[in-house]
């Protein structure tokens, strides 16, 4: 997809949570956009609720650069946070490695669901210089406090007359911040104040904290989002996306701190809706996660795409079986008429190096145009297959190729293409490789905390699907059933 910077804005345009309105993109440098979405907090392995928002941006990046333009994502890791510091102390491992590990999982699911690698993945442990340097700014235009004898510092909500815009709330409205020590709770100036910075506690590790001119300690959550947004990005940004659920408090929060200390901050907000089972939230409280890795066990990861995107982004995306096998039959259709095309006309005139480049078709354009309406465009990829398909049938061999690279170009759009040759094998063996891993890793773990309850859990979860485990004095090694074994990075964790 090319990037050219001279291109002007395409005809697009987006929902903005903030004003409620859907509106043109008028990115802030003509030609370019730069867009911040919240990634992940690997505390556990990921869910499709997790992915889904991934997978929005990601179709959001691949129209825009579709259209020519150069695309700016920054997606964060969020490596501290007190979940990660109280999972890795039940396990025994140090947090950054409980972290990584995680984050590892994340990575390959993204890779797995054909997410386009961003421009920058920045961690929340990598930047707390930039942290310090706005807590100051904020500190020096009066909306932060530090409370003495700590390292803890507040943002003063009812110094921000505009605190609440984003969701439409006000002051007296909202419940108080839940990020506050309860030891340190009636020092706070209002219950609503969140944390910037919070100190070091008695027990954590001395890894978790870093120095400040207020004392050691580590970020609170919606600090870090800002810092790193301006650092890559500047003052002013295109847009800020990331899941429904983080609306309140983190954009709301995000958006105060970065509006406090003078910043312009994101043109656009948009927010993916949830994935939900029965109606509900899917949340590890209610134990109904359903794991990417899981569901790649089942259903190939084009199908698995072509169900996050079926439904508009700001819609609820209802989880059934049912569901994944519509979307699987859907798929197939996309696959059988490009197969069945590349058998009459040659790969060459689909997806070779020398055929024309795809259009996709005029609905298609206008549904990604509105709002990425992807159902829209959906339908009028599948209303070209039908055309593809009746040319197959009269043999007309040019509108046969035609209709198949046409159809490629929107597919590849929305990272739903078919693989055309053996290379997408080769990133497949990649992708299982890694998550393999991963689940090796967890294995690992588990032997050297001696619950070898979960070990055994994990290796015959392996075993369900084929992937046979061979321990070696240089760690283990797997393989599928009837295949050579091949190495783990298991025993270096």
């Amino acid at each position: 997809m090319p990037e050219d910077p001279d291109v002007e804005s395409p005809g697009l345009r987006l929902h903005d949570s903030l004003t409620r309105e859907t509106a043109p993109l008028r990115p802030v440098v003509p030609g370019q956009v730069g867009i911040y979405v919240c990634g992940a907090t690997p505390q556990s392995s990921p869910h499709i609720g997790h992915v889904r928002a991934q997978v929005v941006y990601d179709v959001l990046r691949r129209w825009l650069l579709h259209a020519g333009l150069q695309v700016t994502l920054v997606r964060n890791v969020t490596d501290i946070d007190d979940k990660i510091l109280a999972k890795a102390a039940e396990q025994g491992r140090p947090w950054w490695a409980h972290a990584y590990r995680y984050e590892r999982e994340f990575t390959a699911a993204y890779d797995a669901l054909r997410i386009l690698p961003p421009t920058y993945e920045p961690r929340a442990t990598g930047h707390v210089t930039e942290m310090v340097e706005l807590m100051q700014r904020l500190l020096d235009a009066g909306h932060a406090y530090h409370v003495e004898g700590t390292a803890d510092l507040y943002f003063d909500v009812r110094s921000f007359e505009a605190y609440g815009r984003l969701t439409r709330q006000g002051v007296g409205d909202l419940a108080p911040a839940d990020d506050t020590d309860p030891e340190l709770a009636g020092r706070k100036r209002d219950p609503r104040d969140f944390a910037l910075w919070k100190s070091a506690k008695e027990g954590e590790p001395a890894t978790a904290s870093w120095p400040t001119p207020w004392g050691r300690g580590r970020p609170g959550w919606h600090l870090e989002c800002s810092a790193m947004a301006g650092r890559y990005l500047g003052a002013e940004f295109d847009v800020h996306g990331g899941g429904l659920d983080l609306r309140f408090p983190h954009h709301e929060n995000e958006l105060a701190q970065s509006s406090a200390a003078g910043d312009a901050f994101a043109r656009v907000w948009m927010h993916s809706a949830l994935v939900t089972t029965a109606g509900e939230k899917m949340s590890k409280s209610l134990g109904n996660t359903l794991g990417v890795q899981h569901l790649l066990q089942t259903y190939r990861p084009e199908v698995l795409r072509y169900y996050l995107v079926s439904a508009h982004y700001r819609s609820n995306l209802e989880f059934s079986s049912t569901s994944l096998t519509e979307a699987t039959a859907a798929w197939e259709r996309i696959d059988g008429f490009l197969r069945r095309a590349r058998e009459v006309v040659g790969d060459e005139q689909v997806d070779g190096a020398g055929a024309p480049a795809g259009q996709v078709s005029a609905g298609f354009a206008a549904a990604m145009d509105d709002d990425l309406s992807v159902p829209s465009a959906l339908a009028a990829l599948h209303g070209v297959v039908r055309e593809g398909n009746v040319a197959l049938a009269a043999g007309d061999r040019a509108a046969v190729a035609d209709a198949a690279r046409s159809v490629l170009a929107m597919a590849t759009v929305l990272g739903v293409e078919p693989a055309a040759s053996a290379g997408a094998a080769d990133r497949s063996a990649g992708v299982l490789d890694a998550l393999v891993t991963a689940e090796l890793d967890a294995r690992a773990a588990a032997r050297a905390a001696r619950d070898f309850a979960t070990a055994d859990a994990v290796r015959e979860r392996l075993a369900s699907v084929g992937v046979v485990i061979e321990d070696t004095s240089e760690g283990a090694r797997w393989s599928l059933a009837g295949t050579a074994p091949a190495t783990s990075t298991e025993g270096d964790t």
